[in-house]
């Protein structure tokens, strides 16, 4: 029997030694296949590289810049507190709206223009920011950096990656978050200096200046090219069939899109919250003065380092495991500072103990939250998908720092909210954990 199937293997004209490997199972391969396979297998790294700076430069200049002209554009508009704040949430509604029809964009292939045009959009509402002098001209600038936000920020971007990479995306995402989470610490100071050096008008043209000069030519440049469609490139994740003829919209109400959606929804309270009442939250369990201001400036470091701890060790974990691990550090920091009190002398470490697996998991939870979706859902249609949630998670962003502050007592301080932002976060984690688990049967079912 043994020598028929070896003449059988040879009959196909086969060499000598390949008829043999094939006789015993080895797999055949061609020359050129693995460095094919191998282009398939990895990101481009410059390419990843110039988007993680346009990043940078995006985030910097655009998400952080807003608190430090608070006050400036309020006394020279004259609006109160609450007035100069509706224009940054404006921003995150507008953003929100637009993540929709900006995905369809995308996964249609014209992310280079959206991208390109985000860039250019960006720098022309931050030069008509600097020529504002009424609350109506200071609303409609954001509004409009609202609709450059949902083109060039995270969302975007990953999805980007995420059709041009399909079997490295993930490890592009936590490449770009590098330079994305230092944002804040390298343009707080910057812009600071220039609205102390030359004023915050000319300040806000200096900084449009980076959008015109860097992220629209490098969008524009960089995104060159088509995505590859080919089946090799769609083996890594298979979380569902995506061999057959697919659309968005079968996907709207599956199981995993729908608990997908409620992990992000879920989780963005503890996110969006704390960081805003942070300050409030230190003094309040008696830390020090320059504990209170060294803690929030670490947080973005200690945010890095998590993504570079991911970008390191992963590989060494399930990746489903690792996936349910990161987002349950932040519930397992928020008990720590519920427990805090009770503590008595020990009570700062237990707060220092939070904000190390609060920045951690808030850092790697990014990375999370900007691949479930491919890895559970669809890959094909990810900047739809992810943009289907962009309006209501831009509400949920908005309501959840109010929510919190309302919360606050005098008698009970946070306890309450932190109580609340603990339970919306374990519930997130178990939205994940059962996503995972339909995604699987699926896969299962249509292998």
């Amino acid at each position: 029997m043994l020598h028929a199937k070896f003449r059988a293997v040879s009959r196909q004209g086969q060499p000598l030694r390949r008829s043999i490997l094939t006789l015993w199972g080895r797999p055949q391969r061609r020359f050129g296949d693995n460095s094919r396979m191998q282009k398939l297998a990895t990101h481009d790294r410059r390419l990843v590289g110039w988007l993680s700076l346009a990043q940078l430069i995006s985030w910097g200049t655009l998400f952080y810049t807003f608190a430090l002209i608070m006050a400036p554009v309020e006394r020279e508009l004259g609006l109160s507190r609450a007035q100069s704040s509706v224009a940054f949430s404006l921003a995150l509604l507008v953003e929100g709206l637009m993540a929709y029809p900006v995905g369809r964009l995308i996964d249609r292939g014209h992310e280079r223009w959206v991208m390109t045009a985000g860039s250019v959009l960006a720098g022309a509402c931050l030069i008509l920011h600097g020529w504002v002098t009424s609350a109506a001209g200071f609303y409609a600038v954001w509004a409009g950096l609202g609709v450059a936000m949902s083109a060039v920020l995270y969302s975007p971007v990953f999805a980007v990656v995420t059709r041009r990479y399909p079997q490295d995306f993930r490890r592009a995402i936590i490449t770009m978050t590098f330079l994305g989470g230092l944002a804040s610490t390298v343009f707080i100071p910057v812009t600071s200096w220039l609205i102390a050096a030359v004023g915050w008008r000319d300040a806000l043209i200096s900084l449009a200046a980076l959008h015109w000069l860097v992220c629209a030519p490098l969008h524009a440049i960089a995104l060159r090219g088509q995505v590859s469609r080919s089946p090799a490139a769609r083996t890594h994740y298979p979380a569902i069939d995506q061999t057959e003829p697919d659309s968005a919209a079968r996907h709207f109400f599956s199981a995993p899109f729908l608990l997908v959606g409620a992990f992000v929804m879920l989780m963005t309270p503890a996110t969006a919250a704390v960081p805003a009442h942070l300050v409030n939250l230190l003094r309040e369990n008696g830390l020090s003065e320059v504990w209170v201001i060294a803690v929030p400036a670490s947080i973005g470091v200690i945010q890095v380092l998590g993504r570079l701890l991911l970008y390191f060790f992963e590989h060494r974990f399930d990746l489903h495991q690792a996936n349910r691990f990161i987002p349950g550090l932040i519930p397992v920091g928020l008990v720590a500072l519920l427990v805090a009190p009770l503590l008595g002398a020990a009570h700062a470490w237990a707060v220092l103990l939070f904000v190390v697996l609060y920045g951690m998991g808030n850092g790697m939870l990014t990375i999370v939250k900007g691949t479930a979706m491919a890895q559970y859902v669809n890959r094909e249609h990810v900047a739809t998908l992810n943009g289907a949630l962009g309006l209501p998670l831009a509400l949920v962003r908005a309501a959840s720092p109010w929510l919190l502050g309302v919360m606050w007592t005098t008698q009970s301080g946070y306890a309450q909210g932190l109580w609340m932002l603990l339970a919306t976060s374990v519930m997130g984690v178990g939205a994940l954990v059962l996503a995972q688990r339909f995604s699987m049967a699926r896969r299962k079912a249509t292998a």
